[in-house]
């Protein structure tokens, strides 16, 4: 019996087979992969996210190494786009490990800096219209 996951099989080993770091491709060039229809989940665009937790398909194209990008359900295309694997999600089980708050940090980390001697816990004296009232 073949598990959820491995019916879309075939398309990792496709994205792992082909050159470049970017694959555009047609919704029903997938299917046509796969040799079967997409879900009718492929009309939202939250299917195509790139969360591992999202549909059994998103974990095979992390698997090989891909992130899906300029999705366009209109036209029915997407793009795989090749990434690091630093650069792809953690797995749900260590996401859960650490908490939204620890998948928060690790996703923000780098992107805030604060000059050495800045607070950000300090008052910043801005007076609220509430207050003045």
């Amino acid at each position: 019996m073949e598990t959820t996951v491995g019916k879309y099989e075939p398309l990792k080993a496709f994205l792992q087979g082909r050159p470049g770091s970017h694959i555009p491709m047609r919704f029903s060039e997938i299917e046509q992969l796969l040799g079967f229809a997409l879900p009718n989940s492929k009309r939202y665009p939250a299917w195509w996210s790139n969360s591992p937790t999202n549909n059994p398909m998103t974990k095979v194209w992390l698997e090989a190494g891909f992130m899906t990008e300029s999705v366009d359900i209109p036209a029915q295309r997407l793009v795989f786009r090749r990434v690091k694997r630093a650069e792809l999600a953690p797995p749900a089980s260590s996401a859960a490990k650490g908490g939204i708050l620890q998948r928060l940090r690790s996703t923000l980390r780098g992107t805030v800096r604060f000059a050495p001697d800045f607070d950000p816990t300090s008052p910043t004296g801005e007076v609220w219209e509430a207050e003045r009232k």
